[in-house]
């Protein structure tokens, strides 16, 4: 058993705290994953000592002849998981990894066309609270208002008019499968280049649970961890001819030293993600949420676009007369954890919402399946249906406590 102790008390407890939190609680947020003890190893191992800027045998610093082999098989592996010619395994998110593709194509103002946020992209796909939306003229496609789910002729026409140099597919709050060979046509159609960003899908993708943007995209970003299982970090993909102009947007453009302890990590993550383990590991987190998401139109529940083909799904709660954040805060209380979402065409702000996002990569790695999803939208409805009642979030709260102890994971190898 790894004991938490230390001389620093109070930074400790609350490390403690989290711990118990992530034991004892429902993750249901669909971005968030539990990673292994190796995973743990990696990243508080003697590697977080070392300065390494540069790329392998190209170092600014000497004694990186460890480091050198550990990044170059990292690199390979990724390559091999997404079947791409050139892998940068150094970006510390999914977001800088976006940031370097726009930095090695794309001039300040140039156009992008990406999700709109409120419909289910990303910040970095164009909204306006970040670099993507401040520093180029983003404009955004939608999901249809008949099925909630992507309109190719519609975007097709938007990029004729607007004649973006970069279309970005990918999103972080949508259920369907993306068809990413359309998105190559549109793209080839203006003249422009296709990223494509799988931070969400990753694991689908590596486990052929979603189709693959290998063959289409230019570029390929990811985040680590989410359904990839690995550590927080971020990961670019992309054809052969790309690679100097997209290492050097990583180094020296936008980092500095690379995080080698969480490179290491990725090493790691990338070789599980080859293992029939990890293959069935994904095809069951699709069986559950959408399991999960028909126990919950069962109930009652609005799901948007009629269900999932992946890792999550939305909830309207327009007709349970609960916002998303009172949704999300009532089910914090009650151990469960959810996000407040925008819903397609949302009357509501994005700081309350009309719905709420529900994801299946945690508990799905806890070893729940298809019952347990029918107890967990039993748990989800008693509390939404009782809004303000906390006398029943603290009854609910003791029972997923002893439903998640059923399930251990960290309890095994720390001492709670």
């Amino acid at each position: 058993m790894i004991k938490l102790n230390g001389n620093d008390r109070e930074i400790y407890e609350l490390v403690r705290g989290e711990l118990e939190r992530e034991e004892y609680s429902l993750i249901l947020i669909a971005s968030e994953n539990y990673v292994d003890e190796d995973i743990l190893a990696m990243q508080g191992c003697v590697l977080t000592n070392k300065y390494a800027e540069g790329y392998p045998s190209k170092r600014y610093y000497s004694g990186c002849r460890y480091l050198d082999d550990i990044e170059s098989i990292a690199i390979e592996r990724a390559k091999k998981l997404f079947k791409a010619e050139h892998a940068n395994v150094q970006p510390h998110s999914g977001s800088a990894a976006n940031m370097a593709v726009f930095y090695a194509v794309l001039n300040y103002g140039d156009t992008i066309l990406g999700m709109n946020i409120a419909h289910g992209g990303h910040l970095t796909h164009g909204a306006r609270a970040s670099f993507s939306g401040k520093y180029y003229n983003a404009v955004s496609y939608n999901v249809s208002a008949g099925d909630e789910t992507l309109d190719y002729d519609e975007i097709r026409d938007i990029a004729r008019r607007e004649h973006p140099k970069l279309i970005i597919a990918g999103a972080s709050a949508y259920s369907r499968v993306i068809d990413f060979r359309k998105f190559r046509e549109i793209a080839d159609e203006v003249g422009a280049f296709l990223m494509v960003d799988i931070a969400h899908i990753a694991g689908l993708i590596a486990a052929d649970c979603h189709p693959s943007p290998a063959e289409h995209a230019h570029f390929v970003t990811t985040t680590t961890h989410k359904t990839l299982r690995g550590p927080r970090g971020g990961l670019i993909l992309c054809r052969q001819e790309f690679a100097k102009a997209i290492d050097s947007a990583v180094f020296p453009g936008l980092q500095g030293g690379p995080l080698m302890h969480v490179i290491a990590a990725k090493a790691v993550a990338l070789k599980k993600a080859m293992s029939e383990e990890f293959r069935e590991y994904q095809r069951q987190i699709v069986v559950n949420a959408r399991h999960l998401s028909d126990r919950m139109r069962a109930r009652g529940y609005r799901i948007v676009s009629g269900g999932t083909d992946n890792h999550l799904f939305l909830v309207d709660l327009s007709n349970k007369n609960v916002t998303g954040k009172e949704a999300q805060e009532a089910l914090e209380e009650s151990g469960i954890m959810i996000n407040k979402n925008l819903i397609p065409f949302d009357t509501k702000g994005p700081n309350v919402t009309s719905g709420i996002r529900i994801g299946t990569p945690a508990v799905t790695t806890r070893g729940m399946k298809e019952r347990e999803m029918g107890i967990i939208a039993e748990f989800v409805d008693a509390v939404l249906q009782n809004i303000g009642d906390q006398s029943l979030r603290s009854d609910t709260k003791e029972k997923v406590r002893v439903f998640c102890s059923e399930f251990p994971f960290y309890s095994r190898i720390f001492s709670i």
